[in-house]
């Protein structure tokens, strides 16, 4: 449940910390202290809270987990959702990162479907020159990892989408196409959700009454943004790009119907001829000038044979047929 727990001064990693030691957190420390928890309990988090003195609202959405993304500003700390997402091959996952972070302490409280972030840890110790700045510098390591991460989705989901689009043009209405395609709009409604509220986050983050930001960190949180605004606009353009094949599938099969709907029509009115004729002598009338001429019964056979003819040869001039 605690992934790692560690206390970093000046840029650097000092040492291993135990959230259960007070003589750790006694107040002639330096730096701060960056604690990974995943799936807390409610009493390791309520330790991390009387520890760090963290917001009871901000502690009670921790740990229901299932919040939107969202940033919040206690005092000189902020609480921070983020969503995670990962492609797993026909659907996107999603889990939630919590972030409480203020003077000498962030704290990450990870829900769900999430990558590790030992990465995070990794690359923020080896930028020696940004773990400087202290909590804010992390905070902006775990957006920024949690914004990386949504790529790859949105790629897989760019692939999906152009092969769902060239199944629909040469299926032409296959139930499992049309079903497919809706199925990748609301994946890509719930992705754009995920992500969407990041640039209001960024752009509240990058305010001069945000703390732990310092104006040498503004510059990462912009990169950050611009990221996200990239990744709204790919998102906006797969589901137009969707709704477009759709449209069209429909389209296309309109038209396939009405060129049925012509032959039918076409073949309703030339099979009309015989039909029409052989109702006549189906009468059973006794004076009919044909019944007693010898060639009667060949003429009518040909007169019907010209008219189906003459019929079908002005529909396929129509290209009915």
């Amino acid at each position: 449940m605690i992934i790692n727990c560690a206390r970093y001064c000046s840029g650097r990693r000092q040492e291993e910390v135990d959230l259960h030691d007070d003589a750790a957190f006694d107040g002639e420390r330096q730096g701060f202290v960056w604690i990974g928890l995943q799936e807390p309990d409610e009493a390791l988090l309520r330790r991390a809270q009387s520890r760090f003195a963290l917001h009871d609202l901000a502690v009670e959405d921790a740990h229901q987990a299932h919040q939107r993304p969202k940033v919040e500003i206690y005092g000189d700390s902020l609480f921070l959702v983020l969503r995670n997402a990962a492609w797993n091959g026909t659907c996107v996952d999603f889990g939630e990162t919590h972030v409480f972070a203020g003077r000498g302490h962030v704290v990450t409280v990870r829900h769900g479907m999430s990558p590790p972030y030992v990465q995070v840890r990794e690359r923020a110790e080896r930028a020696e020159a940004g773990l400087v700045h202290g909590e804010g510098f992390v905070v902006y390591a775990l957006l920024d990892f949690v914004v990386d991460c949504y790529a790859p989705v949105v790629q897989a989901l760019e692939a999906e989408v152009d092969a769902v689009e060239r199944a629909v043009f040469t299926h032409r209405g296959e139930t499992a196409d049309v079903q497919r395609a809706y199925d990748l709009r609301y994946e890509l409604m719930q992705l754009r959700r995920t992500i969407a509220p990041l640039q209001e986050i960024c752009g509240r983050l990058m305010r001069f009454d945000t703390p732990l930001f310092s104006e040498e960190l503004r510059p990462y949180l912009r990169d950050v943004q611009d990221h996200v605004i990239q990744l709204v606009h790919d998102i906006d353009d797969l589901r137009e790009l969707l709704s477009a094949a759709l449209e069209s599938n429909m389209l296309l099969a309109s038209v396939e119907m009405t060129d049925t709907t012509k032959k039918l029509a076409a073949w309703a009115a030339i099979l009309a001829v015989p039909t029409a004729v052989a109702g006549i002598y189906g009468m059973n009338f006794d004076v009919m000038p044909e019944l007693r001429q010898p060639l009667g019964y060949p003429a009518v056979l040909l007169a019907i044979a010209l008219a189906c003819g003459l019929l079908y040869q002005r529909f396929r001039k129509a290209r009915w047929l």
